[in-house]
């Protein structure tokens, strides 16, 4: 199995995004290549770690993927850069949990 830090890259932080964690909902920024499946078991791994006791361990329940493009920028008056293409998850845990460290 590929290292699940290699495919949960960061949490996305924004007013919307811990909005969702209240509806046990959460944002990741994730690599564009990995599947949902990879993408559920990363984030299960990554918060399990240490976990023994089955109701402390989290679950995934579904997993929205979404491919944002990167935008075009104008770095100087005449000059044009791009900001790269990214992916976004947005992981659902079973009812009644929730990830330690969001702010919710």
């Amino acid at each position: 199995m590929i290292d699940p830090h290699n495919i949960v890259l960061m949490p996305v932080l924004t007013e919307k995004s811990v909005i969702l964690g209240s509806e046990g909902k959460y944002a990741f920024w994730v690599n564009p290549k990995a599947n949902r499946t990879e993408i559920a078991q990363a984030i299960e791994a990554i918060f399990n770690e240490g976990k023994k006791k089955e109701k402390d361990r989290i679950q995934v329940v579904k997993v929205n993927v979404i491919s944002v493009r990167g935008k075009t920028k104008r770095t100087n008056w005449r000059i044009q850069g791009r900001r790269p293409d990214r992916k976004k998850a947005i992981i659902t845990l079973a009812e009644g949990q929730t990830l330690e460290g969001f702010g919710v």
